[in-house]
């Protein structure tokens, strides 16, 4: 196994830990015994829990970014990086490639807060695009504040929707970027 193979293999680890145990259980021994490698073999890519997490946040950000970037990039008219947006955060999640972002976020929560200055960065620029996207700036914001919204309630569950009606909620999100 290669070792960007094995650096993945640690990270969905980690996030499996987080989704299935919670960020209090996530350990060094934990991960290594869910990636099925030794802690040595662990502690050669990431030297400690903190480089771990921080590797989380700054992989699930980047692999969010990208998918935003190229969603907006293939789609058409005004709207775009407001629907972009809308389409990064959920409609990949249910097959778990979502799912990354969100552990990363509560492990930093959990650990150091401090980690999630790369997340406040990217919102800044995509704040900065979906203002500009050719849509009311306001109603733009809004959605997106929505968005975060339902994303946040499903991270931590609280006030979940049935799927039918999460369903319309995320249409009708993408209906109002649309002129």
């Amino acid at each position: 196994m290669n070792s960007n193979s094995k650096r993945n293999l640690i990270l969905s680890a980690a996030s499996s830990i987080i989704k299935t145990l919670g960020a209090e259980k996530l350990t060094l021994e934990a991960v290594a015994k869910e990636a099925g490698i030794s802690k040595g073999g662990l502690l050669h890519h990431f030297p400690n829990k903190q480089a771990l997490i921080s590797a989380m946040v700054e992989e699930s950000t980047n692999d969010f970014v990208s998918n935003m970037n190229e969603r907006a990039a293939n789609a058409a008219g005004d709207g775009k990086w407001s629907r972009a947006y809308i389409e990064a955060t959920f409609v990949d999640d249910k097959s778990g490639n979502g799912n990354e972002l969100n552990t990363a976020i509560i492990a930093s929560l959990f650990t150091n807060p401090d980690l999630l200055l790369k997340l406040q960065n990217e919102y800044s620029n995509w704040q900065k695009k979906i203002e500009n996207d050719g849509i009311d700036p306001v109603l733009a914001t809004i959605v997106r504040l929505a968005v975060d919204g339902l994303w946040f309630s499903e991270i931590f569950e609280v006030g979940d929707l049935n799927s039918e009606l999460r369903k319309k909620v995320i249409t009708y999100l993408t209906n109002m970027t649309k002129r």
